[in-house]
């Protein structure tokens, strides 16, 4: 993911969402995103299976991780895109251990409603919150100022 990150900044001089405007910076992201699932997940099962934390408290320590990039951003100046992409990665293995804690069966920390179910149900909560944003339009940003076109670079 690393390399990713670096190349893309190398190629296009910016790692902000606000600046994907071409195929080239469409890919370094559609890359990026493969890359937080794979190792979002993947960090997601190392803290609950072979660290021996359990998935709840997996996705407990993950909250916890990311609430630095929002303290960094809040009180001490970060970087926004620096917090945002940290933010970014982490909601990964939160993600992943959330849903291992419902599907799993409770021999092994789950909940054991099943990955049918689990996935079932994130679907309808997935699709629903896509709705009420593509027919609300809450994402819909105003047009920038050029003082604000320079934060997002």
């Amino acid at each position: 993911m690393v390399a990713i990150f670096v190349f893309w900044y190398r190629s296009e001089g910016t790692l902000s969402i606000h600046s994907i405007t071409t195929p080239r910076r469409e890919g370094f992201y559609w890359a990026t995103v493969m890359a937080t699932f794979a190792l979002g997940t993947a960090a997601g099962d190392l803290t609950a299976t072979p660290l021996k934390l359990g998935f709840f408290t997996s996705a407990l320590l993950f909250i916890s991780v990311i609430a630095i990039p929002a303290i960094g951003w809040w009180r001490f100046s970060l970087n926004p895109i620096v917090a945002f992409w940290f933010a970014y990665i982490v909601t990964r293995p939160i993600g992943a251990s959330f849903a291992d804690w419902f599907s799993k069966p409770p021999s092994i920390t789950g909940l054991g409603l099943g990955d049918g179910t689990v996935s079932g149900l994130a679907l309808i909560v997935f699709v629903a919150l896509v709705t009420y944003v593509a027919v609300t339009k809450v994402d819909v940003q105003g047009e920038r100022r050029p003082a604000q076109q320079n934060a997002w670079r």
